[in-house]
């Protein structure tokens, strides 16, 4: 008898789920795609316990044909794609035909849905991939799923799972990505009956990025265009100035598919160059827009992963398109308190604030509320005095009033307290506290998109000129230079403005290599093992292309014989090898990348140092030339060359601008607080 038999249903499509359901986010994922497959404009997602109790996922879109419900649980049934052909343009999230029945078969799932103008939807209820029932159900256009007990007959799967808190930050980041995925659709999540994040469905993707990195990032994002004949590039990309610690805050997304791919994101990288400090990476959401026949999203069941054709040609766009975007902003950043956190100063301003609203709502606005801790016997309460402050003079409504007392949560409910409400209600357009202050509650409403533009682009007078004519006033500490422009002060550091003078002259004289060079006294030889001598052999034209011109010299050997001019006197051979040496680590690097990477070495190198005192005369050469330069706002290794005070700034600093103080009844009856 023969070994080889048909594995049972179930059990094939556990199999599925091994690489299709990974965790609760994976459920989330599939459902989500699917909802949005059915041009939904509203999906809500619940959770419980992070997912592992139940999820659900509901929607208003297109919704299930009744003769297609139990079909839809079946493997490899879909109404995505009908032929081969369709399988090399699939335009819709998923094709496989596999979610499903891959959630079905480890979990308990219910699902109701109907399309528009049915009488009736259908519901169908099935258990660890057997279907138990299904039924008629009212009809409400769309389709609302929910899954229990995922992973009750694969306990082992169990195990593998992170803790409560991972898992649900994991799927709050699926949500997060297919959101800016699909501005115009509007997305809720709720775990355990607790909002974590909402989006408009309006179509402005620069409000759903505030409402879920806060709505100082949406402020500091910039959008960007680029176009070629074979591919759209849209989005936004943060200013240099707003940055994470890694890659995780960059989304791609093809055709509006949430996709991962490094090549791409070394491109959004590297169209920021030399503006970005090392270990630092941007917020940027992308998407590009191209002929589904240029994509494969065939490569693994959960479609994350995908092949481009041109991707060499996409990437340079990516590049090119922020590259351009970038270059044309004003980037000295500006400095605040906020900054640096809370002063002393912020503190008290925050409390006068305060101090204020209470003293407001104290002087006749609004009764004041006690707890029952803190209020005395009523016959204890003394009676309301005289008006004795300037506030009182001018006012009819200058009484302090009689405190509500609470002793009894009831009394919540009573007459008097409804009164404070309805008070209440009626004055909170009045702002008491002089502002509105800023949440970063994901949940809260975010500006439109005209107000986060405005943000943007408007931060001074000064954003008209793209640097500023500098006046020398001093040093300080040997390292930094203070100078002053219309709009305020200047501090400058003047090592990271000699290495920006310096890199962008370096580019272009190792741009330029010049055929004469200087020749060594006695020719170097470099060693190498077999794989690095085979590495460099297969570069040896792009080494030629900045100046080093090496000759094979025995197996592992080469022998150099002169060098480029431009190199530091003393530093000759140090600087050749580790130009080599790049070239080892990274394989294939284009001459391009090759030359700014050699020019950043040597500008570091030929840089003045900290703690070096300039002349009055070396100090003004160092600022006159610093606007000249192409990008005069970061050191090639991306870090500030200099700050800058507003005049408000330096006022505020001094108390010359204050809040004006207004006298309220509690300067004038202490023992209310």
């Amino acid at each position: 008898m023969g070994k080889i038999h048909e594995l049972d249903t179930v059990l094939a499509n556990q199999i599925a789920a091994g690489e299709v359901i990974e965790r609760p986010a994976s459920i989330v994922k599939e459902l989500v795609e699917n909802s949005l497959d059915a041009h939904s404009k509203r999906i809500d997602i619940i959770a419980e316990n992070s997912g592992l109790d139940s999820i659900r996922v509901i929607d208003d879109g297109d919704g299930i044909a009744s003769d297609d419900v139990s079909l839809a649980f079946r493997r490899h049934a879909t109404s995505k794609i009908a032929s081969r052909k369709d399988l090399f343009k699939v335009q819709t999230m998923g094709f496989r035909g596999e979610a499903l029945p891959s959630i079905a078969s480890v979990a308990d799932v219910e699902l109701v849905t109907a399309q528009a103008g049915q009488d009736e939807g259908t519901q169908i209820h099935i258990h660890g991939g057997k279907t138990m029932d299904e039924k008629p159900a009212p009809a409400r256009q769309g389709t609302d799923v929910r899954v229990k007990d995922l992973f009750f007959n694969t306990p082992a799967r169990l195990k593998y799972l992170k803790s409560p808190q991972t898992e649900l930050t994991r799927i709050t980041d699926i949500i997060n990505r297919l959101a800016l995925a699909n501005p115009g659709v509007a997305f809720s999540f709720t775990h355990n009956g607790k909002e974590i994040f909402r989006s408009a469905g309006n179509d402005n993707l620069q409000q759903v990025i505030a409402a879920i990195y806060g709505i100082k990032a949406g402020r500091k994002m910039l959008s960007i265009t680029g176009q070629d004949d074979d591919f759209k590039v849209t989005g936004f990309v943060s200013l240099p100035e707003l940055t994470r610690a890694s890659r995780q805050y960059i989304t791609l997304t093809i055709n509006h598919r949430y996709i991962r791919n490094f090549e791409l994101t070394k491109a959004i990288i590297q169209g920021y160059e030399s503006k970005l400090m090392v270990g630092r990476y941007p917020i940027a959401v992308v998407n590009i827009d191209l002929d589904p026949v240029l994509v494969d999203v065939n490569v693994h069941p959960a479609k994350r992963e995908v092949r481009l054709s041109k991707e060499d040609q996409l990437t340079k766009l990516i590049a090119q398109t922020i590259r351009q975007r970038i270059a044309s902003e004003n980037l000295i950043p500006d400095v605040s308190p906020d900054q640096f956190g809370p002063s002393a100063a912020d503190v008290a301003e925050l409390d006068e604030r305060l101090n204020e609203a209470v003293g407001n709502y104290q002087v006749g606005k609004a009764p004041r509320i006690v707890n029952s801790a803190e209020a005395a016997p009523e016959e204890d309460q003394p009676a309301s005095r005289p008006a004795d402050g300037p506030a009182d003079a001018d006012a009819d409504d200058s009484q302090v009033a009689k405190p509500v007392v609470i002793h009894r949560a009831a009394e919540l409910t009573s007459p008097a307290m409804q009164a404070f409400d309805q008070r209440y209600q009626d004055e909170a357009d009045a702002q008491p506290f002089g502002r509105p202050v800023a949440t970063s509650l994901p949940t809260q409403p975010v500006h439109s998109a005209e107000n986060l533009e405005l943000d943007v682009h408007d931060k001074s007078d000064r954003a008209q000129k793209r640097f500023p004519d500098l006046q020398y006033i001093g040093q300080l500490q040997g390292t930094f230079l203070l100078a002053q422009a219309g709009d305020g002060l200047y501090i400058v550091d003047q090592h990271a403005a000699q290495e920006r003078i310096n890199y962008e002259r370096y580019r272009k004289e190792i741009g330029q290599v010049s055929p004469a060079q200087q020749a060594f006294l006695v020719p170097l030889v470099l060693n190498y093992s077999t794989v690095d001598a085979m590495t460099i052999n297969q570069h040896l034209d792009t080494l030629a292309g900045v100046g080093l011109n090496l000759e094979s010299f025995g197996q592992n050997s080469f022998i150099l014989r002169s060098h480029p001019t431009w190199f530091k006197e003393g530093q000759e051979e140090d600087t050749a090898r580790e130009m080599i040496e790049w070239l080892i680590k990274d394989g294939e690097i284009t001459v391009r990348d090759f030359r700014m990477k050699t020019a950043i070495m040597m500008s570091c190198k030929r840089a003045i140092k900290a703690n070096h005192h300039l002349d009055d005369r070396e100090a003004k050469a160092l600022l006159r030339r610093l606007p000249q330069c192409e990008n005069p706002f970061n050191c090639p290794h991306g870090r500030p060359v200099t700050v800058h005070f507003n005049d408000q700034d330096l006022e505020k600093m001094f108390k010359r601008i204050q809040d004006s103080h207004t006298p309220f009844a509690a300067d004038f009856d202490d023992h209310e607080f």
